[in-house]
Parts: structure tokens; C-alpha cells; sequence
């Protein structure tokens, strides 16, 4: 397996158990599904750690498509170099960490949004390589 498709392959799996948080707080602050509740969702708040892992994961699946698609084109054009398997590497690395940091809510030095910068960087890198090679 081609590094970069390592990475997309962690990538999808990060965004795939990331709303695990999320079940489990609406459990532990809701209770159990019983058959009312079932039918309409309960409207009690939630705690905030809830929240931001919903956003978190919100996040996760809004930027996996791209990422998902530039990883795949770069297969089937036949495109793996040292540069894309870093910014594969280093795409999934962000995400990582601003999985764990929105979830946290570690606010210190804008963490958060470094991370996402960095992996969004990593993205644009990946996607400049391949129009370069395109063309």
C-alpha cells in the first residue's frame, strides 16, 4: 500500500470513530434510549465537551472528501513522491491533533486552529503537486 493511501486509509478511520465521543456523551448526560425518547430527541443541554466533539467530527468529515479526492487522483494519475507521502503523513497528523485539541479545549497559542492550518497546508501542498504534474 502506497504511503499516501496509508494515510488516507487512518484518515478515514480517525473521522469514522470520532462521533464515539459524541454517543457517549449524549449517554452519560441523557441516559439510555427508551422508546419516547427514541421517537423525540431529548432537548436538554448538553455539556460542552459534547459539543466540541460533535464539531470536531463535523470538521473531520467536511475536510476528509477533499483530501479523500486529491489522494485518489494522485493514484490514479499514477503520482506518489517523497512530498505527497509527507503531506499525507503530515495531513493526518494535523487532523489528529485538532481532533484531540478541539475536544480538549486546549486554547493556548490558537492551537486549534494551527492544526488546522497545517493540515490544510499539507492539503493545498498535495493538490499544487498534482495540477504541477497535470500540466
Amino acid at each position: 500500500m502506497k504511503t499516501e493511501l496509508f494515510y488516507l486509509l487512518l484518515t478515514a478511520s480517525l473521522t469514522g470513530v470520532l462521533w464515539i465521543p459524541v454517543v457517549i456523551g449524549y449517554v452519560s448526560s441523557r441516559g439510555p434510549l427508551t422508546p419516547p425518547t427514541y421517537k423525540v430527541a431529548p432537548t436538554s443541554p448538553l455539556p460542552e465537551w459534547v459539543n466540541r466533539a460533535d464539531r470536531a467530527h463535523l470538521n473531520a468529515v467536511e475536510t476528509l472528501a477533499p483530501f479523500a479526492a486529491v489522494v485518489l487522483i494522485a493514484q490514479a494519475m499514477g503520482v506518489s513522491s517523497v512530498v505527497t507521502a509527507k503531506c499525507a503523513a503530515i495531513y493526518f497528523y494535523a487532523r489528529l491533533a485538532h481532533a484531540v485539541i478541539h475536544v480538549s479545549c486546549f486554547g493556548l497559542f490558537m492551537a486549534r486552529t494551527l492544526a488546522f492550518t497545517v493540515a490544510w497546508l499539507a492539503f493545498i501542498t498535495f493538490a499544487v503537486v498534482l495540477l504541477l504534474r497535470a500540466t
